[in-house]
């Protein structure tokens, strides 16, 4: 076992300069690979917020005014996170709030990542969610602590709480002050129920001091310096390694026999595990195990498997989407969402005049920077331990118990941090096959890192989608009706179904594969279907890809409504002004939602002044297109604007993407350098997924398995990006993903501006666009 104070003196000699060499420092950082992770089993969760990745400690008397925080008596408030990093400085955003609120100094704040157990409730990191979830509740706690230090200096003194003032650590008035940790060494034993909790007076907006205003991210430090934990770096002692043989198929496939002779002669190698797995999540899979993971993977290389594969061995990207059409064509099928009036069909059979038109996109894949892996053991006191980075313990938890056959006290995830997680960390399959290879080997530690090949088979990808949308018109060219009907693989039905509400058909339906169609425009008449894709669901395991189906459906969307604004002769801007009406069910509800329609229509109309659209003189070929989403769902809606302006090489279908602008109503802006990070980040991904993100799947797998044939995004391709905030104090909502889905659909209707065509499937390759034109 490492020595960790002998680690820490070493490395704090290489931090201070003395004798470092470059061999040194990389002997150093080696150490620093042995023993960072989880030193001794059992050890509290390795907090990739500090720069050594060991929790802070309290020192003397602390205070919990709640399980978020605490106080101890140097006036340290260390801040609990259950959030996961993953580059968002979600944890810097989060403390921030608490600590504006409890009156606290910026430096005396301190985070910490937990780990997964039961008192923090739902541990999720998705959906736009951490920071419009944790307003309130970080709030509220910090309140709690605020006026509990000011009864106990009232206390004290004898004056009224009410005079006093909590600021920057200290409580003053009838000229007398205490900081912070002098009122915990006095000891404070004020407990709050939910209930007053939540009764607790909030700061107004004008005198929060931290909210909105650039800071220090508290996890700056390990991340510049290299010292920051990751998953792939966790390491016990004792570990062994594995390297998985995946099947032919995700679901089905039956392993028949395994030769592992040829791998026997790899110095390192142990042997090879066919996994059992009561959780359903990996079935068919085979594990190496080896002393190290370059042993285990070139033994992986010679173990020979022959598998049973399952029918969709046999199944493709047009069976997929063929079968999508064949659910839209039949009426019967899918969820009604809530849009007031669904009954559209007598409206078409009298219009004077219709618009229909199909949009798709191809199945996309996650390509975090890093490889899913997991490392597990069970520890001295019986509890299995899954160390990993992961977006969403509360979903992984109840597989895990049922693959290692234990109840909800039996498990327990440590927290790292996550080289990227865009989602595919929503999906925690991965932690299961190192649990299963563990128990196998009778508890011993397993660690398993999948090659970046072995990831994309693996991966739980978006959807390939079809989406039908029409609209109806009377005589005068008003909108008096729009059907919308969106067919996809559903990621919530396939792994967490209790999670789904129901359509106002009775139908449970997928919110992360049906946002975006029950958009804010006033249509009259509005029927939005949401279907799921069964023929996808057994193929493979859809999953929830950043900015979810906003990413897609709002790509149809904005593209169909400047198709219809074309067919009426309006302006595209104008024609979508005209319908965001804030009236009935598009006027917006308070606290998430105020304002409805307008904020949207405003975003809209700035983004179209900002980027000169319909004003700026351009070159032939080149053109400023317009969109406007709500984020990501009608619950939080972050109102976006967003223009593109596009070049289009007429010879050789390539669009080059000059300029994107957004203007993004969100409510509070909470950080103000991680807001335009995020959005600077989304709108790229955003571009990704227009123009070079896409695959197929072939004989039941998705083609492309490495960044050879997969092509994200190059720096070469990357356009400049405007973004502006409209100053709000509202309710923050989510902002890690709505960037992204108003670029997509601004591309496509800035080609059609350029050179008149229009394209209707993602991405938009040149091969597509020249065929357009050739047939226009």
């Amino acid at each position: 076992m490492a020595d960790e104070s002998a680690f820490r003196t070493r490395f704090r000699g290489a931090r201070s300069g003395e004798g470092l060499t470059r061999r040194g420092f990389l002997v150093t950082m080696c150490a620093a690979g042995a023993v960072f992770g989880f030193p001794r089993a059992g050890f509290a969760a390795m907090d990739p917020a500090v720069p050594d990745g060991v929790p802070v400690e309290a020192v003397g008397a602390r205070y919990e005014p709640a399980i978020w925080y605490w106080i101890d008596q140097r006036g340290k408030v260390n801040v609990n996170i259950i959030r996961a990093e993953m580059g968002q400085h979600v944890g810097t955003a989060i403390a921030r709030i608490l600590a504006d609120e409890l009156g606290a100094k910026w430096d005396d704040v301190s985070i910490e990542h937990v780990d997964s157990a039961a008192k923090w409730g739902l541990m999720v990191t998705g959906g736009s969610w951490s920071v419009w979830q944790s307003w309130p509740v970080y709030r509220q706690a910090g309140a709690a602590g605020r006026v509990a230090l000011a009864q106990k200096a009232a206390e004290l003194w004898g004056v009224d709480a009410a005079s006093l003032t909590v600021a920057d650590g200290v409580v003053t008035g009838a000229g007398r002050s205490a900081s912070f940790g002098e009122l915990v060494a006095q000891g404070i034993t004020r407990s709050f129920t939910e209930a007053e909790l939540k009764a607790l007076p909030l700061k107004p907006h004008s005198e929060l001091t931290l909210v909105g205003k650039d800071v220090t991210a508290l996890d700056i430090a390990g991340k510049t310096t290299g010292q920051a934990i990751f998953g792939i770096d966790a390491r016990v002692e004792g570990m062994v390694h594995g390297a998985p043989l995946l099947p032919p198929t995700r679901y089905g496939s039956e392993i028949i026999r395994i030769d592992d002779s040829a791998a026997k002669a790899v110095k390192g190698y142990r042997q090879t595990l066919k996994l059992d797995d009561p959780s359903g999540t990996v079935p068919g899979w085979a594990m190496v195990i080896a002393d190290s993971y370059w042993a285990a993977h070139k033994a992986a290389r010679l173990v020979k498997v022959e598998w049973k594969a399952s029918d969709a061995a046999r199944v493709g990207e047009a069976d997929i989407q063929a079968r999508s059409r064949e659910l839209i064509a039949d009426a019967s099928k899918g969820a009604l969402l809530d849009t007031g009036d669904t009954d559209v069909d007598p409206v078409f059979a009298t219009a004077a005049d219709t618009l229909e038109a199909e949009y798709t996109t191809a199945t996309v894949l996650h390509f975090q920077l890093e490889p899913v892996n997991a490392l597990a053991f069970r520890n001295a006191e019986g509890v299995w331990e899954l160390h990993t980075g992961n977006q969403w313990q509360s979903l992984a938890l109840p597989w895990l118990q049922k693959a290692l056959g234990v109840d909800e006290n039996g498990v327990v995830m440590r927290s790292y941090m996550l080289g990227g997680g865009f989602g595919r960390r929503l999906n925690g399959d991965y932690a299961v096959p190192a649990a299963l290879a563990s128990k196998a080997l009778g508890g011993i530690p397993v660690k398993v890192v999948t090659t970046r090949p072995d990831d994309l088979v693996f991966d739980s990808p978006r959807s390939p989608s079809v989406q039908r949308l029409r609209m109806a018109f009377d005589t005068g060219k008003n909108v008096i009706a729009m059907d919308t009907a969106v067919a996809s693989g559903w990621p919530t039905k396939v792994m967490l179904p209790a999670f789904m509400p129901k359509g106002v058909n009775g139908e449970p339906y997928d919110p992360f594969a049906s946002d975006g169609a029950d958009h804010w425009y006033s249509v009259g008449a509005q029927r939005a279907r949401a279907i799921s894709n069964d023929l996808a669901e057994s193929t493979f395991r859809p999953g929830w890809l950043r900015s979810v189906s906003p990413g897609w459906i709002n790509w149809a969307v904005e593209s169909f409504m400047h198709e219809a604004a074309v067919k009426v002769g309006q302006d595209p801007v104008r024609f979508r002004l005209d319908h965001l009406k804030a009236e009935g069910r598009n006027a917006g509800t308070a606290p998430d939602s105020v304002g409805g329609a307008s904020r949207q229509a405003h975003v809209l109309s700035r983004v179209a002044e900002l980027s000169g659209y319909g004003k700026a003189t351009l070159p032939a070929d080149t053109a400023i297109g317009i969109a406007t989403t709500y984020g990501q769902a009608r619950t939080m809606p972050t109102w976006v604007g967003g223009a593109a302006q596009v070049h289009v090489k007429r010879q050789t279908g390539f669009v080059d993407v000059q300029k994107i602008w957004l203007v993004v109503d969100c409510g509070t802006v909470v950080d103000p350098d991680g807001a335009h990070a995020q959005c600077e980040g989304a709108a790229l991904w955003g571009l990704s997924m227009a123009l070079f993100e896409g695959t197929e799947f072939e004989n039941g797998l998705v083609r492309d398995r490495n960044l050879d044939s997969y092509t994200p995004l190059r720096m070469i391709d990357t356009p400049e990006v405007v973004v502006e905030f409209v100053e709000s104090a509202e309710v923050p909502v989510g902002l890690g993903e709505p960037g992204t889905t108003v670029v997509a659909p601004a591309i496509g209707n800035a080609i059609f501006e350029a050179v008149g065509v229009r394209l209707r499937h993602l991405p938009i390759t040149p091969e597509a666009v020249l065929a357009a034109l050739k047939a226009g």
